[in-house]
């Protein structure tokens, strides 16, 4: 039986658009995305980028619009209508797999839109204004997955409504990561996981990060920051940079930051994504007893096992 996304809120949002930036080319990933988008390589048995269109829609975001760009048929293929195999599946009375193909179309209204140049997550927030307008609206990127039990979506929307603004999701990392973020500084506020963010720098060296607050891939923000990304220059990389952008809202009060310790998962490395699969496999009903039993019994193979065992043990 399919399982129903059910809202964390039943209170009428004031955000109902979220924008999910699908445009890039997964070159860490090549060859397996020479033809196959990065964000549809498979996670157990759901393309990364469903995960992201779940959690949209759990949160009350029921308007997703896709910012993708060539050789990404296959993600508006996957959230559209398959009706010669909803037939055949149909006809052979498979309800639980018709479900599984069927639900991708019914989590939320599905847009899509082309970046005709790779010119960076600014320009991909950009290219979403006019399905935007004036409303604040949702980003969420690929690479970060958040365990479904999190609520950390519901949490930044509850910010919004609060402070108004803009809100980004913030993890604390260590300070030898870093580097690979952009880093946010802070003022406390007075609760405990919300922050007020001060200023931005993209990848900074640790000498130079003014936190150890890592900004991840999850944004509430305001339609100001159209006008913002408008005039804002190339930056690292020569792309125009949505950390940039936020740098000037910050400078003028207007951004604040929830603070996350949850579960997250990191699908653009290949290291954590297969960390991501096996952790997500371990969990699951259906999978996770058997496939758990396996994983120690291989585990143990690599540290006491001779070559042929391992071998068996992988079979």
């Amino acid at each position: 039986m399919s399982r129903m996304i059910v809202p964390h809120t039943t209170s009428a949002r004031t955000v109902r658009k979220a924008v999910v930036p699908a445009a890039g080319l997964g070159t860490r990933f090549l060859p397996a995305t020479k033809a196959t988008p990065k964000e549809m390589l498979p996670v157990v048995d759901k393309p990364a980028i469903q995960y992201v269109v779940e959690e949209a829609a759990a949160a009350g975001l029921d308007d997703v619009l896709m910012v993708t760009g060539r050789h990404k048929r296959a993600i508006e293929d996957h959230f559209d209508n398959a009706f010669e195999l909803e037939q055949a599946l149909a006809a052979k009375g498979d309800a639980v797999r018709l479900d599984a193909v069927r639900d991708p179309a019914r989590l939320a209204s599905i847009h899509h839109i082309r970046q005709g140049e790779p010119l960076g997550l600014g320009h991909a927030v950009l290219c979403a204004r006019r399905h935007v307008g004036d409303q604040p609206f949702a980003v969420l990127l690929g690479d970060d997955l958040i365990d479904p039990r999190e609520t950390l979506l519901s949490r930044m929307l509850d910010v919004r409504d609060q402070y108004a603004g803009s809100v980004i999701a913030l993890m604390e990392v260590p300070p030898e990561q870093i580097h690979l973020y952009g880093c946010a500084a802070v003022e406390a506020t007075g609760e405990d996981d919300v922050v007020r963010v001060t200023g931005l720098v993209e990848k900074p060296s640790h000498e130079d990060a003014p936190s150890s607050y890592a900004v991840i891939g999850r944004y509430i923000l305001d339609p100001a920051v159209f006008d913002t990304l408008e005039r804002t220059p190339p930056g690292r990389g020569g792309e125009i940079q949505l950390t940039d952008a936020l740098q000037e809202l910050a400078t003028g009060g207007t951004v604040h930051g929830v603070v996350f310790d949850g579960l997250r998962y990191d699908t653009g490395d290949k290291a954590d994504y297969l960390r991501t699969v096996v952790r997500l496999a371990c969990d699951r009903d259906d999978l996770g007893p058997e496939f758990t039993a396996w994983l120690k019994e291989f585990v143990a193979g690599l540290d006491t096992g001779t070559s042929s065992e391992r071998r068996r043990l992988a079979a």
